[in-house]
């Protein structure tokens, strides 16, 4: 296989490991994964949750869940929606009818281009326009690759400024609470939020997201997914993490101390590191293509783009070793 064939295998996604193993060998253990937005400290309960795999989730298991996270988005539980996994919910929304006339704000998840057949790519400066003109738009809020945060009033005015529908996708959003608008969607409000658990928890293994919504979506979304729309684990680690407020309040001190650590380090390597998510960096080099390689060989691995070839994403190392190790690796050349 060619380099530029192997290279497309993670240019579509993060967390392409076992690609890189092939390309560039070595075992799992031995790599170091920076190539998602996933936070590397999980929340540590999981483990001791007692889940009895014998029963299907009860309905009242069900809403306490969307109790809990209703509580955490600052959302009414009657607005909230249990998915397995906000990918799933991105891709459901174009069978409830939303965007006829559709647009994706670009760059960001390549999830958003598929939702909506047709949808079109704007600008984020294009967003007013397209929601004056009556535009269904998909955005997210921080954006995944650049983190660009747009603030909570502005989507709030763009939300009401055409009679087409504002998807806003949250999935980074546990880290700015005050720039979510989770709490303004409302029955009267075009207004559609998607956030996701594993993110910020450290979980994405557990396929848990929500959607945030008026009632009469929330109630085709159920009709859509059915009974038992996501696992009895779920709920489990879901109820508990969400009630956990000391371990997020701390967290969210934690990652962004280890951010402003990962900028420095990275400064010192004349490499300007950019975006408001904590979770993820995202710096542009006039070689990318030969920094993912060498870090590859140090089993180091990022994230590259085929549509911007001079930006990688950096994910957030989850210690000081970690971080030294990254360091080292652009030391050496």
């Amino acid at each position: 296989m060619t380099d530029g064939a192997r290279a497309q295998e993670w240019m579509v996604h993060g967390g392409r490991l076992d690609a890189a193993i092939r390309a560039y060998g070595g075992a799992p253990e031995a790599w170091l994964d920076l190539s998602t937005g996933i936070n590397p400290n999980p929340w540590p309960g999981a483990g001791s949750i007692a889940v009895d795999w014998r029963a299907l989730p009860s309905d009242e298991a069900l809403a306490a869940l969307e109790r809990a996270a209703a509580a955490h988005f600052g959302a009414s539980p009657d607005h909230v929606c249990a998915l397995p996994g906000s990918e799933i919910g991105i891709r459901m929304l174009a069978r409830l009818g939303l965007g006829a006339d559709a647009a994706h704000v670009a760059p960001a998840y390549r999830s958003h281009e598929a939702a909506f057949e047709g949808a079109a790519p704007i600008a984020v400066d294009a967003v007013a326009a397209a929601r004056s003109a009556g535009r269904m738009v998909l955005l997210a809020n921080p954006n995944n690759p650049d983190g660009r945060l747009l603030p909570r009033a502005a989507l709030c005015d763009a939300a009401d400024a055409g009679a087409g529908w504002l998807i806003v996708d949250e999935a980074f959003a546990d880290l700015h609470p005050d720039e979510s608008v989770a709490a303004d969607v409302a029955d009267h409000r075009r207004l559609l939020v998607l956030r996701s658990f594993g993110k910020f928890f450290g979980l994405a293994g557990l396929r848990l997201g929500f959607a945030v919504a008026p009632r009469p979506i929330v109630a085709a979304l159920r009709a859509l997914l059915g009974a038992w729309p996501v696992s009895t684990a779920a709920i489990a680690i879901g109820v508990a993490a969400y009630r956990d407020r000391a371990w997020i309040e701390s967290m969210r001190e934690r990652l962004r101390a280890d951010a402003a650590a990962l900028d420095a380090m990275l400064a010192r390597h004349g490499l300007v590191a950019t975006g408001a998510s904590p979770l993820f960096r995202l710096v542009a080099h006039d070689d990318a293509a030969m920094l993912f390689d060498r870090l590859a060989q140090h089993h180091i691995l990022c994230r590259p783009f085929d549509y911007a070839p001079r930006w990688l994403r950096f994910g957030l190392p989850g210690d000081a070793m970690a971080r030294d190790r990254l360091d080292q690796a652009l030391a050496r050349g």
